[in-house]
């Protein structure tokens, strides 16, 4: 089945390198993806890095959008991700673990093409967990008057793409593109290379600021006079005899334009990586008006807020019974070594890089009834604290690449409070949350059980992620 209809994860069935040179840093880099278990989403390791430090893609760790995205986070600084990201997106891949041994993502010809390719060569595998969209159910707009842009999503049934570009050039004029459905945007939005103005290029180059530029990786839009002195400079910076200006549409000869709105596409195709820093996969009608890495960002952040404020009208968890669950038992099973009796998770309904929320449906027939008070039925509470303790364990495996080469054991507990009895009938709640970044294989995490909407078990839990074999 096709990735985009499957209301499953994905994930790529084998490693996968790909090796070129950054645009502007100009370092030759080897970039692998790898697999990665559903909820990891897509993350990058710097492996030439001492720490070989993990940065999530998330708009949280955004630090730079000029002339491209870049990330940074626990010392692990990452450039130029918009094309791979919006690979990825196209092709329906949401979990995967990318090793880099330098500081930019290779340009490739300036479009995300080569890495669709390569991620199709590894093959697409779906995921036996459930891919939870976000439907956005009213406008959420965007404007910055500096610039002159405006961004908008609309609720919609899918996610859908209209982008326009206007630079007040007489040769780019205005431009507008879409994107109806995510099925189209490999050979729609894929292909379609980053462009430049002449101007633009100029300043780079004389300020070092594009050392890894190819003529054949952008095109350069020419809407000013140019002098032969100019053409001969620039012909000698891209290793070419000869350079002239295609007078028809304004741009160096050094490509063909593989649409008309090529310019307009790429710009659409930006959008859709940087977009993905939402962190969560949406339902909306994005309409951009002259966009741009900057205020691509600051929209992904004004959508990410709102789904975060919106998510969970209160810091309670909500149960539809009616939603899939993002992991099942058997998925539990094969997650976490635990068997009855003393299993204590039914099903996963929210899975995070930072929170996990699960589900325990309590009933007469436990074992432990037998025992504990069997005339006044009670839940005992280190069984519920057990439960938590399986909810983070499956949390703290779900941060490494290969979770069944891995146990979690619990070190510590700390601050346990008891505040309601659970009985049989009882649809109890397990949400555990990080308090801080996993370090040395150390997972602090709170606990918290509600019944409804009231909270019955709360406590911090420390547990330590130990590998059990070799790989």
């Amino acid at each position: 089945m096709d990735s985009h209809q499957s209301s499953n994860q994905h994930t790529i069935k084998a490693p996968v390198t790909i090796s070129g040179v950054g645009l502007h840093t100009g370092a030759h880099v080897n970039m692998t993806l790898k697999p990665a278990t559903p909820g990891y989403g897509i993350k990058f390791q710097r492996v030439d890095l001492p720490e070989q430090p993990v940065v999530k893609a998330d708009v949280d760790y955004v630090v730079d959008t000029a002339r491209s995205t870049t990330l940074e986070h626990n010392g692990a600084r990452v450039s130029t991700i918009e094309h791979i990201m919006a690979a990825l997106v196209g092709t329906g891949v949401d979990n995967v673990h990318i090793e880099i041994d330098g500081p930019e993502i290779p340009i490739m010809d300036g479009s995300s093409s080569p890495f669709i390719q390569k991620i199709e060569e590894a093959g697409i595998a779906e995921q036996d967990a459930k891919k939870v969209w976000y439907s956005i159910d009213t406008n959420i707009n965007y404007y910055d008057d500096s610039k002159n842009v405006e961004m908008v999503a609309l609720p919609a049934v899918d996610y859908r793409i209209t982008c326009l570009i206007d630079f007040n050039s007489p040769v780019l004029g205005t431009q507008h593109a879409n994107l109806n459905s995510l099925q189209d945007f490999k050979e729609e939005v894929a292909p379609c290379r980053t462009f430049v103005f002449l101007h633009e290029l100029e300043y780079l180059i004389s300020n070092n600021l594009i050392k890894g530029g190819d003529i054949n990786n952008a095109i350069v839009i020419v809407d000013k006079p140019v002098s032969d002195d100019q053409l001969a400079s620039l012909a000698k910076v891209f290793n070419r005899e000869k350079i002239s200006v295609a007078a028809r549409e304004g741009i160096l000869n050094n490509i063909q334009l593989h649409f008309p709105n090529e310019p307009a596409r790429h710009k659409l195709l930006d959008i859709v990586g940087d977009l993905a820093l939402v962190g969560v996969p949406i339902k909306a009608h994005i309409i951009a008006n002259r966009p741009g890495h900057a205020s691509n960002v600051e929209f992904a952040r004004k959508i990410k807020q709102y789904i975060k404020k919106n998510k969970h009208i209160k810091d309670v968890p909500v149960y539809d019974p009616n939603k899939p669950a993002i992991f099942d038992l058997p998925r539990i099973e094969r997650t976490l070594p635990h068997r009855y009796p003393m299993l204590l998770v039914d099903k996963i309904i929210d899975l995070t890089d930072t929170q996990v929320v699960g589900i325990k449906n309590v009933t007469f027939n436990e074992h432990f009834f037998q025992g504990h008070f069997p005339n006044n039925p009670v839940m005992p509470g280190v069984l519920q604290v057990e439960a938590l303790a399986q909810c983070g364990g499956i949390l703290a495996l779900n941060t490494v690449p290969d979770p069944q080469n891995y146990d979690t054991y619990f070190i510590k507990i700390d601050n346990c409070k008891f505040k309601q009895k659970v009985f049989p009938g009882d649809t109890m709640i397990l949400k555990m949350e990080l308090l801080s970044p996993i370090r040395r294989g150390i997972v602090e995490m709170r606990g918290t059980v509600f019944v409804g909407n009231k909270v019955v078990t709360e406590g911090d839990l420390t547990a330590q992620i130990i590998k059990t074999r070799e790989s």
